[in-house]
Parts: structure tokens; C-alpha cells; sequence
């Protein structure tokens, strides 16, 4: 067993908020109790309560991994909607002492899964620039509360293209113009 030190440093926190885990875009996991582990220069790695993934979607391989730093590892395959992929958790069934609150709990390599936060702390909440977030919806006074995106179609112009129904007005004393498809029509 080696020991975390200035070296190898490991540290191992709450994460604020919910967490979702997506697999093929369906929800795995979702979890407002899941632990960061930080560990030298490796990728932060967040690791999930089994009682809040679904269990169903995961199986059991023989795959059997050992770190000096965490103890033995545990792998499962995920299977879900026709689709595998074998060896994508992990887990510390029984960690070494510097690490025993990864007991049982349930690590998703990346690479496989996407992660969602579920919600944002009253913290990143405060921070939101609602302008930024919120744009184009009427204030009731009938008028936009932000500038108006440029339009991304051309109305057509007045100008007579060739084709087009040019007729002469029904008294005949002014000038021909093009017929609108619509034109003359109305509802009830």
C-alpha cells in the first residue's frame, strides 16, 4: 500500500449540486451525493452512490484492476437500448485507508457517458447575466427587451423578375403591377 503524499497527492470532496450521468442520452445516474477525487495531474474523477445508478443497465465483469494509491477495482459493462460497452465503471469495493469514502460507489470513464449538472448552487445561480440568457420575449408593452436578431430571409422586392403575373389595374388608368399569389384572398 503507498500512502498519498506531496508527490501523489489525492483529495477527495463533495461536489455542489445534482449530477446527472447520460448514457446514448439517457439518464444512468443522477445524484446530489457525489464525491470528486482529485488525484495528482490526473482528471478530476466523480464517483456515484449505487443506490442513485441504475444497477439494471450495469453487469459485473471479471475485470480485475489494483492502484497502489485507491486498492482493487471492480469493472462493469453497460448495456442499454442494444448497445455495450464493457469495462465503462468502476469501482473500490473495499479501498485502502486513505480513501475508504469511495466504498462501493460507482465511477463512469468519460469517454463513454456524459455528465450534467442537474442544478446550480445558489452561487452560480447569483451569477447568471440574465440578459445573456434570456433574449426576445415580450415584456407585455408589445416591444422586445433586447435588440432583434438580423433576419435571416430576404422579402421578396416590387421589382418584376421574369414569370412573374404582371397586370394592369382594373380601371386601366394607372400603372400595370405584379399580382401577389395571395392577392384578393381573405378569411373569414
Amino acid at each position: 500500500m503507498t500512502e498519498p503524499n506531496s508527490d501523489h497527492p489525492i483529495t477527495c470532496s463533495r461536489e455542489d449540486g445534482r449530477v446527472e450521468v447520460l448514457f446514448e442520452g439517457h439518464e444512468i445516474a443522477d445524484s446530489g451525493d457525489v464525491l470528486l477525487l482529485k488525484e495528482a495531474d490526473l482528471a478530476p474523477v466523480r464517483y456515484f452512490p449505487r443506490s442513485d445508478v441504475a444497477m439494471a443497465f450495469l453487469q459485473k465483469t471479471d475485470k480485475v484492476t489494483h492502484c497502489p494509491y485507491k486498492g482493487q477495482a471492480t469493472y462493469y459493462t453497460i448495456h442499454r437500448d442494444a448497445r455495450i460497452v464493457e469495462n465503462a465503471v468502476w469501482s473500490y469495493e473495499a479501498p485502502l485507508s486513505g480513501v475508504t469514502q469511495l466504498a462501493g460507489r460507482l465511477a463512469f470513464y468519460p469517454e463513454h457517458v456524459d455528465f450534467k449538472r442537474a442544478g446550480l448552487t445558489p452561487a452560480e445561480t447569483r451569477a447568471i447575466d440574465v440578459d445573456e440568457v434570456v433574449r426576445h420575449t415580450d415584456s407585455g408593452s408589445g416591444a422586445s427587451q433586447a435588440e432583434h436578431w438580423a433576419p435571416n430571409v430576404s422579402m421578396p422586392d416590387d421589382e418584376a423578375w421574369e414569370g412573374d403575373d404582371i397586370r394592369e389595374d382594373g380601371r386601366g388608368d394607372g400603372p400595370p403591377h405584379i399580382a401577389k399569389p395571395y392577392e384578393g384572398t381573405g378569411s373569414i
